[in-house]
């Protein structure tokens, strides 16, 4: 940690306060910029130098604060969790779920495309999600409460909801041909959500 000025010009050392505020900062910065490269190039295509480049800081920090690019990755699959808690509320209906998702995916397709290129290349050796195991357990209560038929899969049906909302991110030249919109426009982000939410709600009524 460098020393800092104070106003009569003298150099001082950084109280423990902005040292933590320095590192939160930091991680921070890898974090969006991690987001950034593995969006665009995976988890065998992200190179931690260009990481390090795009936040700004010398690539031996990613060893310091995740313990290396598998850390880093993991870090942003617990960010996501966390994003994930901000909306996605136990006692909502599952159309107003998919809603929620659907709003999460067309704010930020960051993840989705994450996401994908971890099915895309399985065998890369990207750290392993859990986000499947959580939404699947919640279904399941859900399906124990009556909210989901008895004779649907709660898997099968968790596959066909995260495939739909996955498809204006992983297929948007299909979306274009299909319905004539940009998956970016408002026309097609508000039809969708509709229409989706009007699926899950005949096959759960």
């Amino acid at each position: 940690m460098s020393e800092q000025t104070n106003k009569g010009g003298a150099r001082r050392r950084p109280t423990a306060e902005e040292r933590q505020r320095d590192a939160e900062r930091t991680r921070r910065r890898l974090l969006a910029a991690a987001l950034e490269v593995f969006a665009d190039k995976g988890f065998a295509g992200a190179r931690v130098q260009e990481i390090a480049d795009r936040a700004g800081v010398n690539k031996q920090l990613i060893t310091y604060y995740f313990g290396g690019k598998d850390g880093l990755y993991r870090a942003l699959q617990e960010q996501w969790l966390q994003q994930e808690a901000g909306f996605a509320f136990p006692d909502l209906s599952l159309d107003e779920l998919v809603a929620a998702y659907l709003r999460s995916v067309f704010e930020d397709r960051r993840m989705s495309r994450l996401l994908a290129w971890e099915g895309l290349a399985e065998s890369a050796g990207a750290p392993p999600a859990e986000y499947d195991r959580e939404d699947l357990a919640d279904l399941r209560r859900r399906q124990d409460e009556g909210q989901l038929p008895a004779d649907l899969d709660a898997g099968a049906f968790l596959l066909a909801v995260m495939g739909a909302a996955m498809v204006p991110t992983v297929l948007p030249q299909v979306v274009r041909r299909v319905t004539g919109l940009s998956p970016d426009s408002p026309e097609f982000q508000q039809l969708y959500t509709e229409q989706l939410q009007r699926i899950v709600r005949h096959l759960t009524a």
